[in-house]
């Protein structure tokens, strides 16, 4: 059994990403069985897709966990930074990138369980404001945000294929 802060920050992030939870869909719910199209429309041309939610989210969260565990920048497997465009429109590049973000989830976790508990509230490096706490408290409502964005997107395709 882990600390019960430890234990917290755990339920938090996998409830987000993809445990039940009470506010309805997580993030890995919200993009399961979706066709090429859903992931690759566009509402607007300056507007993201749910495939650049999907790595968005990757992203981050590999931003946490290399916070967390100190490891250098640069690491992340796709070039850039924030938001990216995919590098395979293919169903085959799809599950990639979807297993990138498991992946990188399942790492992140294994992040928080090997953090130590006095850590916790000490600040995140070059930071003054941010507590490793509120680094990974954050990452949760990240996720959840996304979700949103993703389930209005799936909203607005199915509207906009009806039109």
């Amino acid at each position: 059994m882990h600390h019960p802060q430890i234990q917290m920050l755990l339920d938090i992030t996998g409830q987000a990403f993809s445990k039940k939870s009470w506010h309805g869909a997580n993030l890995r719910g919200s993009i399961r069985g979706l066709s090429l199209s859903q992931v690759q429309w566009r509402p607007q041309p300056e507007r993201h897709t749910i495939w650049e939610h999907v790595l968005h989210a990757a992203y981050w969260k590999y931003t946490v966990r290399r916070r967390l565990l100190n490891e250098k920048k640069g690491s992340f497997p796709r070039k850039g930074s924030d938001w990216f465009t995919p590098e395979d429109l293919s169903e085959k590049g799809w599950k990639q990138d979807v297993a990138l973000l498991v992946e990188i989830h399942v790492s992140l976790q294994k992040a928080i369980e090997a953090l130590p508990v006095k850590k916790l509230n000490q600040f995140v490096a070059g930071s003054k404001s941010t507590t490793f706490f509120e680094l990974i408290s954050g990452i949760a409502a990240h996720d959840v945000y996304h979700t949103g964005q993703i389930q209005l997107l799936k909203k607005l395709y199915h509207s906009d294929q009806s039109n």
